[in-house]
């Protein structure tokens, strides 16, 4: 991918693969950086304020070694009652969510943030949090057990990937953003960029290869 000498550099702070998948769908040249810090919740953090505060850490950790960039960056935090869901990382581990989750609802909170680091800014950094309510279907234990197995979803939070099989055991997801749950808002990214004076249909932008 080339840059246009008008568009700006842009850079997705994330090693995830769902999320550079989302954001090719924009066209836009883009780059990947890790941003390499600490997703620990702070003691008494409410979810969507551990999703905001990663979301804005993750962008500023990668503008601090990119000047002139449009950052991106995104965290999700999920939620059963109130409580965070982290990412299972074994297969005891994720049965135990999808036990404790099927028939109930799991909010799922998207942070997104753009970190716009070009000189004399007037809106150096946007900040918003997507709500999603997935409504779990009411299976039995083989069920979850052989869906685990056949996808193995340890590293995601509510263990369980949308995207693919994960779907068949989900009844109902209520968003305003349908991309959030896999872990990137595009409606919330693009309004960001617009802001930002990125646009989507000029002659300013080289159309990914």
């Amino acid at each position: 991918m080339s840059f246009s000498p008008s568009l700006p550099r842009l850079i997705l702070g994330s090693s995830s693969i769902y999320r550079r998948e989302l954001l090719s769908r924009l066209r836009l040249p883009f780059e990947t950086m890790a941003p390499d810090i600490d997703e620990t919740p702070l003691p008494g953090e409410a979810p969507e304020a551990t999703a905001c505060r990663l979301a804005q850490a993750k962008a500023a950790a990668i503008a601090a070694r990119a000047p002139d960039a449009l950052v991106i960056g995104s965290d999700q935090v999920a939620t059963l009652d109130g409580e965070q869901i982290g990412k299972p990382g074994d297969h005891a581990n994720a049965l135990r969510q999808l036990q404790k989750m099927r028939g109930r609802e799991v909010v799922f909170h998207t942070a997104l943030c753009l970190y716009d680091n070009r000189p004399d800014q007037k809106t150096p950094c946007q900040l918003e949090n997507v709500q999603t309510f997935v409504h779990f279907r009411d299976l039995p234990d083989h069920e979850l057990d052989a869906y685990l197995r056949i996808e193995q979803p340890y590293d995601c939070a509510g263990s369980a990937k949308n995207e693919a099989l994960g779907i068949a055991i989900i009844e109902r997801i209520d968003s305003s953003d349908p991309t959030a749950l896999t872990g990137l808002p595009l409606i919330a990214l693009t309004g960001m960029l617009r802001k930002a004076g990125v646009r989507f249909f000029g002659a300013d932008i080289t159309p990914a290869l």
